[in-house]
């Protein structure tokens, strides 16, 4: 039997374990407040499917600095994103409202490559530039293709050639050309 130290009372734990929102904090709660109950190490951690060493890390953990000591720790370690900036962020917003330097439309890539040369960075990943691209708003987009009735005179006469042009593809045949004097005979050549 693990021994518990007393931050907490019997029902406060039970009272923070239920209400814990966290699902990771909530199973370090309930392993403390079994344990201060009086069940052994084996049994908190066959009800729970944690390894006895873990609960006995948790009691550990809770035992030194309290309930401040459970959850997932890894949400609070490390630093804040330093990249994506709201600084950042505005002047690429400004950036934005006109075409990429190299034409076409902006790409998480091409956003990440501006991003690089404004912070005076050798690179910056492109799933950085396509975060900060979602950040403000923007998706993916393609112009529609406009119908070809919608089309000038000259355009469909363009579009008219290169249909004829056009592969038939895998599984489509040539139309058969009858001739009088004989069986039928297909134009293209085998």
């Amino acid at each position: 039997m693990a021994h518990i130290v007393g931050h907490l009372s019997l029902r406060r734990l039970e009272a923070r374990y239920r209400a814990a929102h966290d699902a990771t904090e909530a199973r370090h709660l309930q392993a403390i407040w079994l344990l201060a109950q009086g069940r052994t190490v084996l049994e908190v951690a066959e009800v729970l499917a944690f390894v006895p060493r873990w609960v006995e890390q948790l009691a550990a953990r809770y035992n030194a600095s309290g309930p401040e000591a459970l959850g997932d720790q890894r949400r609070r370690n490390g630093r804040p994103a330093s990249l994506l900036t709201p600084e950042l962020l505005a002047a690429l917003a400004r950036r934005l409202k006109k075409p990429p330097d190299d034409g076409g439309v902006w790409s998480g890539p091409k956003a990440a490559a501006w991003m690089a040369r404004h912070l005076g960075l050798a690179a910056v990943h492109p799933q950085r530039g396509w975060d900060a691209l979602q950040r403000l708003g923007w998706s993916l987009q393609s112009p529609r293709p406009r119908h070809p009735r919608a089309a000038a005179a000259e355009e469909r006469s363009a579009l008219k050639k290169r249909s004829a042009r056009r592969w038939r593809g895998p599984g489509r045949r040539v139309p058969a050309v009858r001739s009088r004097s004989g069986p039928r005979t297909s134009t293209a050549s085998a």
